[in-house]
């Protein structure tokens, strides 16, 4: 990412091409996606569902499922491309130097496990210590991410927990090994908004405490607004524009970004209805030709529905996929 290229970037993904290989036809997921995450900043990726986001970050941990595959592009994390290193070395990465929350906590954490053993099992692995260290620093970090009698929940089992705790012991499980990046994917679904607030302060303070890196992976801009520093904002496994959190909230410029601005309720608007986006997302063993959005976009003139635009620089942290901006400013 030039836009950012001062700062030193902890994780730098150039250019992949993730593909599922069904039975009616190859699936480009993500198609060509660069992203790059400086040191202690967090990187935002928005989107509906179904844009490629969390593909992205599977593709990143290497936890893709047949018939996922990366085949093309790098990810270079502290200098190392993830995509060259064999399972053993990216299981000593995960968890120690990258952690994930997934997006649903009930269904990541383990049923018949009590969340204090599932935690510190996390934490043996990585780190040479007893289980009694284990079981010392687990209750520490509960403690540190807000769970209240930490040493009465060490032996609570997932069930037994709200969805704002297990969330949580989520977060508490990903930062247990300090990594230098957390991956968040949805970090904050189905959870109330007191609870949510809570939890992204949660994820600031280890920022800053740790100078973790973390990639937010979420469709709601609120979140965005509040928590992340730059915005990668995705469709149809593409990336269609990208810029500093203030001037992409100030100066949306893709016709897709415009209308994800347009859907955020509004306090003081007199509409009765919600504003929404025409149509919905492509069929990926279908794409049509041209621009992705062209079928949805009330801008689209005859050029968008023929060629692809490419990703155009309008200014210093600023880039966006649209004919619109091909000369470096608005047509």
């Amino acid at each position: 990412m030039s836009e950012m290229s001062n700062e030193q970037s902890l994780l730098k993904i150039n250019n992949i091409k993730t593909h599922f290989f069904t039975k009616r036809g190859i699936v480009p997921a993500v198609d060509g996606v660069t992203i790059e995450i400086p040191s202690g900043k967090i990187i935002g990726i928005v989107g509906e569902s179904g844009c490629g986001k969390s593909v992205t970050s599977l593709s990143v941990l290497g936890l893709l499922q047949r018939p996922g595959k990366t085949v093309e592009g790098s990810i270079e994390f502290n200098g190392r491309n993830l995509l060259q290193l064999n399972k053993t070395q990216m299981r000593k990465l995960r968890g120690n130097e990258i952690s994930m929350i997934f997006q649903e906590p009930m269904t990541s954490l383990n049923p018949v496990y009590t969340v204090g053993k599932q935690v510190s099992e996390a934490i043996t692995i990585h780190e040479n210590i007893s289980k009694e260290e284990a079981k010392s620093k687990v209750i520490e970090i509960f403690k540190n991410v807000g769970i209240p009698e930490a040493e009465k929940r060490f032996n609570a089992y997932p069930h037994q927990l709200s969805g704002g705790l297990r969330q949580r012991v989520m977060i508490g499980m990903a930062m247990s090994c300090s990594p230098k990046l957390l991956i968040a994917d949805e970090p904050t679904t189905a959870l109330d908004v007191t609870i949510e607030a809570q939890i992204l302060h949660l994820m600031r303070e280890l920022r800053d405490k740790n100078h973790t890196s973390i990639m937010m992976i979420t469709h709601n801009l609120g979140v965005v607004a509040e928590i992340c520093d730059y915005v990668y904002v995705m469709y149809a496994g593409k990336v269609m524009e990208q810029a500093d959190i203030n001037e992409l909230f100030e100066k949306p410029c893709h016709p897709y970004t415009e209308g994800l601005m347009r859907s955020i309720p509004r306090i003081h608007s007199k509409n009765t209805r919600l504003y929404s986006i025409k149509g919905v997302v492509p069929n990926l063993l279908k794409l049509p030709k041209g621009c992705r959005f062209s079928s949805r976009c009330d801008k689209a003139t005859k050029k968008c529905f023929t060629q692809e635009p490419e990703l155009y620089k309008i200014d210093k942290n600023h880039s966006v996929r649209c004919f619109l901006y091909e000369n470096g400013v608005r047509q």
